[in-house]
């Protein structure tokens, strides 16, 4: 790389930091998670008005000799935000006992994966090569399926965590609710790659994956959670944040180079964080804070790409997915909540923040639009899908609130003595 070529590509990088700093407050004066204001900034709003308004942007201001570098860069700020993802998916017994879980959870996953599968089929029978591409049918619908289930867990953490809910029941059980239904989503993410992929292997292959993952998963835990480990990251936590973060993306390198996700390989590395330990937290927050602030030049990088490929937004496509995800969502969960005995409101305000897809939904967009899965037409109308309903949580959860306050308390049964309440 020429001092010219270099010089470039570190102003355009500062300019890209510089968008999804924009994007991060404009999102938060609003009161929208930051993630919101980055997507549409980077992705959405950015490449869209360089398309319409200068389509020879790109050839002037990212040639290929600068972009591409900023692609591999905001590649590995993904890779290493997803580190903090993984160690955020804490499932542990005591959690688990609370059958509202499994109602809550069950209530969003399977609905949601029946409307995304449903969805998927209609692409199918409609086969529009701008959004069916030629994917795998099977991996394709699985994939449609998985996009339109997930939740955001980190995303989901930090509403709760602004609003005072972490503590309460309806924040305990959406949060865990959450991370159960994320669990799945990888797994089946898992075995979209591994259908999708050419010569890999199909089905065998992410089985493979998904077992050898699990026991690396295991066994790094177990390594880590050793006094020596534990003292070593006490002692030195910058230097373990170091060693973490190289370590993460040594890992994404080689599921890369072995046909499959980069995704995969970090996911595994958040895995063996020891969830309880107090004194990893720290590194994971360092090396995780550090992808986050890369996240934004993805965002823009990867727009680019997605506009100049896709011939525009599908916005019939992008309104479906948006009402199916919706619907699946919140109505399934609150059905579902109720029949486990939660209160309407409790019931409503937990469907609402499972509504909440975030930067969890972008990956897995991501990885299924580089296997292949997901034309650029398609990935843009699910991006909007992602974008409205992690951008509906916030305010959806203050109609709540107003609604609750607003109602009057209820009356006293007529046969209840005064002095027994």
């Amino acid at each position: 790389m020429t001092f010219s070529v270099a010089a470039h590509a570190i102003a355009a990088l500062g300019a890209f930091l510089v968008v999804g700093f924009l994007g991060r407050r404009f999102a938060r004066r609003i009161g929208q998670p930051g993630v919101v204001g980055e997507i549409a900034f980077g992705m959405l709003l950015g490449p869209a008005v360089l398309g319409w308004a200068w389509p020879e942007a790109q050839a002037v201001l990212l040639p290929p000799d600068v972009l591409q570098p900023l692609r591999d860069l905001g590649h590995a700020g993904l890779v290493l935000f997803l580190v903090g993802v993984a160690h955020e998916l804490r499932l542990d017994g005591s959690r688990l006992r609370d059958r509202a879980i499994g109602f809550t959870a069950l209530g969003t996953l399977v609905p949601s994966l029946l409307a995304g599968a449903a969805f998927g089929g209609w692409l199918v029978l409609d086969d529009r090569p701008e959004l069916r591409g030629t994917a795998p049918t099977v991996a394709f619908v699985l994939l449609l399926a998985t996009t339109m289930a997930v939740s955001a867990v980190p995303v989901l953490a930090r509403i709760l965590a602004d609003r005072g809910l972490t503590t309460t029941r309806a924040g305990r059980l959406s949060l865990t609710s959450a991370a159960l239904i994320d669990a799945v989503a990888w797994l089946l993410l898992a075995v979209v790659i591994g259908i999708a992929q050419p010569g890999s292997g199909g089905v065998g292959t992410a089985a493979t994956v998904l077992v050898v993952g699990a026991l690396a998963a295991t066994l790094g835990r177990r390594l880590l959670r050793t006094p020596q480990a534990e003292r070593l990251c006490a002692r030195w936590p910058w230097l373990m944040a170091v060693v973490l973060g190289v370590v993460v993306l040594a890992a994404a390198d080689t599921a890369e180079t072995r046909g499959l996700t980069a995704i995969f390989g970090a996911f595994v590395v958040g895995l063996m964080i020891p969830p309880d330990s107090p004194h990893w937290d720290a590194p994971v927050r360092w090396v995780s804070t550090l992808g986050l602030w890369l996240v934004p030049v993805f965002f823009i990088a990867t727009g680019l790409k997605i506009w100049t490929g896709s011939g525009g937004l599908p916005w019939l496509v992008a309104v479906l997915a948006t009402a199916l995800a919706v619907l699946a969502k919140i109505g399934g969960g609150y059905a579902v909540s109720r029949l486990g005995g939660e209160g309407r409101t409790e019931a409503l305000r937990v469907s609402v923040m499972l509504n909440t897809r975030g930067l969890t939904e972008i990956v897995l967009l991501q990885a299924g639009y580089s296997a292949g899965v997901l034309t650029p037409g398609l990935y843009l109308a699910l991006l909007v899908m992602a974008v409205v309903t992690t951008s509906m949580t916030g305010p959806l959860l203050s109609l709540i609130d107003h609604r609750q306050k607003a109602a009057p308390p209820p009356e006293p049964r007529q046969h209840e003595h005064p002095a027994s309440r």
